[in-house]
């Protein structure tokens, strides 16, 4: 009876540890890039973004099919990943309104096998993964209006217009992205709560490293003909 009761307990502490350690470092990480946007690889991100925008957008519509190249795989990309977060999430819900025996209530698990925390895996699980599908979808269509704005041809669309879609779509594939962390963690959980601790422990490790920027914010300006020529003097070198 003690040593059930202190499976239990594991849930009961390690679980929500993980999930307050993986929050709290998550709002540590938007403060940081509210307060301190350099320090943070998605601050660096936005700044070359904004600055792709504004240089995409002087060139002649005509000239723009690198932008709506490259706008068009970001669609593919989250096209893909929500449509993958459906299926996981489609998955989710055939498993739980299934009344088979499955690896939540193995004896493997070292942990509460109790019905409620089982059914508390399930909506936490299909929870993350149909955040992630909602993230991915407004991905998508912030891309696309992104690039019917870049293809508009006669007219005078402002760059922050264009910026605006760019960097709410980012934003949510970022928010996506880090949905489908929090669901990797929570399905570690189904082997019991202290591997789903370490998890929480590893990763939370590893994107403190991952979202640390330590180059400086590049100022971008555009070359002088001068500077093209000296460009292409060296290049001539090089190649001589």
């Amino acid at each position: 009876m003690g040593l059930f009761w202190r499976k239990d307990y594991l849930d009961l502490v390690l679980v929500p540890s993980g999930l307050f350690l993986m929050f709290g470092y998550h709002l540590f990480l938007l403060y940081r890039y509210i307060k301190f946007p350099e320090t943070t690889i998605m601050g660096f991100e936005n700044h070359n973004k904004r600055a792709w925008v504004e240089r995409m957008l002087k060139d002649d519509v005509k000239d723009r099919g690198p932008v709506i190249s490259v706008i068009s795989s970001n669609i593919s990309a989250a096209t893909s990943l929500s449509s993958i977060s459906l299926v996981l999430s489609s998955l989710i819900g055939a498993w739980i309104g299934s009344s088979s025996a499955n690896i939540f209530r193995s004896n493997f698990v070292y942990g509460s096998i109790d019905s409620s925390i089982v059914f508390i895996k399930y909506i936490a699980l299909l929870s993350c993964f149909l955040v992630a599908f909602a993230c991915f979808v407004q991905t998508t269509r912030y891309f696309v209006h992104a690039s019917f704005l870049i293809s508009m041809p006669n007219s005078d669309i402002p760059v922050r217009y264009v910026e605006n879609e760019v960097m709410r779509g980012s934003n949510f594939w970022f928010i996506g992205m880090r949905s489908l962390f929090f669901a990797m963690n929570l399905l570690i959980w189904i082997f019991g709560p202290i591997p789903m601790f370490i998890c929480s422990v590893f990763t939370v490790g590893v994107l403190l490293n991952l979202d640390r920027n330590s180059t400086p914010l590049h100022q971008y300006k555009p070359l002088v003909n001068h500077d093209l020529q000296k460009i292409g003097q060296e290049e001539t070198a090089v190649t001589n």
